[in-house]
């Protein structure tokens, strides 16, 4: 067995890891690489293989970053099955879908800007701008989508076996073993965190040979989750009194959905002013229909709440409205505050969030509240590091609102609870490869592991190779 590692190494984007066995090859994911326009389009556009070569794919989950780039590979040939649990299966069939659009909105976006600019000055020399893949690829996508069992087993031919647990970190993601009979590699795919709301706790992994593990928070350590609904509250309420809107950049499955959670807890007890809430993503409302089907999936808390709700229905209340057409989207623009919206992308590189961040944030009234992950590079990351002025549609745009931040609802495992996620298999690994982190993550986490189980830690490379005995 063999691992080729070609995407989230020392960047948490583009989850890519290809399996090679008994002359068959097999992807770990295959996401959607996030960063610099330039560098992004070139990486996902080039594969480092042929993709026809590729028998069948595995999904740890379906977030852009670890699914999004499957319809380029379908575009460039690709015929096999791709195994996911059912609820990433549900998930990836809106998410791809969107990202489609997206990217074919952007595209004409981009193309009608230089149309302009070449208007005015003939000697322009910017390029059309093709879209990465279409809704026609998207659809060509989902027929090929293949059962892949939560907590049970899987035979992929070829004598290769799948296991999974549940990984805690969305609906339907898990961990997972892959077996031969003589060498068990794991994939953590992404690590949950225990008591985040609507997503059930991790499981404990499956002892393994060797481990490719995430270490996105690998060198930091999550506040006390108790504190968030304080922490929301207080953004809201300090925004609100100066009449200002809270743009909230939000992943449209899961922190979308957590988001409104919270702010139903929040608005039941009084605890911020009657102020009208917006989800704005046509997604976000898509993948919600999806986790009101999967709530067999739900954790304890999650389960109760919406058992003593009226209506069954934990993500609707009387001031929340969801957003699906592009008209209501633009109106938005034109309502005063104060108000929130909550809209994708989570790292601001794409849909309608960037056309709200681009009405808001020269104002110093209204405030960007930050709950996610912000890869470098990305629009989110340079907000996050208020720089005084941030690139949007090729214009630089002053950043005067108020750039808040909660890392409280984050899905990734710090730096103690990935430790604890490892203690029970650490003893029985020859070695553990870390992915999907940046390289001061990565470095900080190899030295912890190392010196507290004595494991040897590599941390992964773009094109690295390794067999596996």
């Amino acid at each position: 067995m063999e691992i080729h590692f070609w995407g989230a190494t020392r960047t948490v984007t583009g989850s890519m890891h290809e399996i090679q066995h008994a002359g068959k090859r097999l992807l770990l994911d295959c996401g959607l690489f996030q960063g610099r326009r330039s560098e992004a389009r070139d990486r996902n556009c080039c594969f480092p293989f042929s993709a026809s070569a590729v028998d069948q794919v595995v999904l740890s989950h379906a977030h852009i970053d670890h699914s999004g780039n499957l319809p380029n590979l379908v575009k460039q040939g690709f015929r096999g099955p791709i195994h996911a649990t059912a609820a990433t299966q549900d998930l990836c069939r809106a998410m791809l879908a969107d990202s489609a659009y997206l990217q074919e909105r952007d595209a004409d976006f981009l193309n009608r800007r230089r149309d302009r600019r070449k208007r005015l000055m003939p000697n322009y020399q910017e390029q059309l701008v093709e879209p990465l893949y279409t809704s026609v690829d998207a659809e060509n996508t989902f027929p090929l989508f293949a059962p892949l069992p939560m907590n049970g087993s899987l035979d992929l031919g070829d004598g290769l076996t799948v296991e999974t647990v549940e990984a805690g970190h969305m609906l339907g993601s898990v961990c997972m073993r892959l077996t031969d009979g003589k060498v068990r590699l794991g994939f953590s795919g992404d690590i949950g965190r225990k008591n985040l709301p609507i997503i059930r706790d991790p499981q404990e992994m499956l002892a393994c040979d060797y481990l490719i593990m995430e270490s996105t928070y690998g060198d930091r350590f999550h506040q006390d989750e108790g504190a968030v609904l304080d922490k929301l509250a207080d953004v809201v309420n300090r925004t609100a009194a100066r009449g200002g809107k809270i743009v909230v950049p939000s992943f449209a499955v899961g922190r979308t959905q957590q988001l409104v959670l919270l702010l139903n807890q929040l608005a039941q007890a009084d605890r911020i002013p009657n102020i009208p809430i917006f989800v704005d993503s046509p997604l976000a409302v898509n993948v919600t229909q999806t986790f009101r089907k999967f709530s067999n999936l739900f954790d304890a808390e999650t389960a109760k709440m919406l058992a003593g709700d009226a209506k069954g229905d934990v993500f609707g209340f009387s001031r929340l409205r969801y957003i699906k057409d592009v008209a209501d989207s633009k109106a938005l623009n034109d309502i005063r505050g104060p108000f929130i919206v909550i809209s994708a992308s989570g790292m601001c590189e794409a849909g309608r969030v960037v056309h709200h961040l681009r009405n808001t944030i020269a104002d110093p009234r209204n405030t960007v509240l930050i709950t996610g992950f912000q890869a470098e590079n990305t629009l989110g990351r340079k907000i996050l590091d208020k720089w005084p002025e941030v690139p949007i549609f090729g214009d630089m745009i002053r950043l005067r609102a108020e750039v808040a931040k909660i890392n409280e609802l984050s899905g990734h495992a710090d730096q103690r609870e990935l430790l604890e996620w490892l203690q029970p298999i650490a003893k029985g690994l020859k070695k553990i490869f870390l992915v999907h982190g940046e390289s001061k993550q990565q470095e900080v986490l190899q030295k912890v592991i190392q010196e507290a189980y004595g494991v040897e830690v590599v941390i992964a490379n773009r094109g690295n190779i390794f067999r596996l005995d």
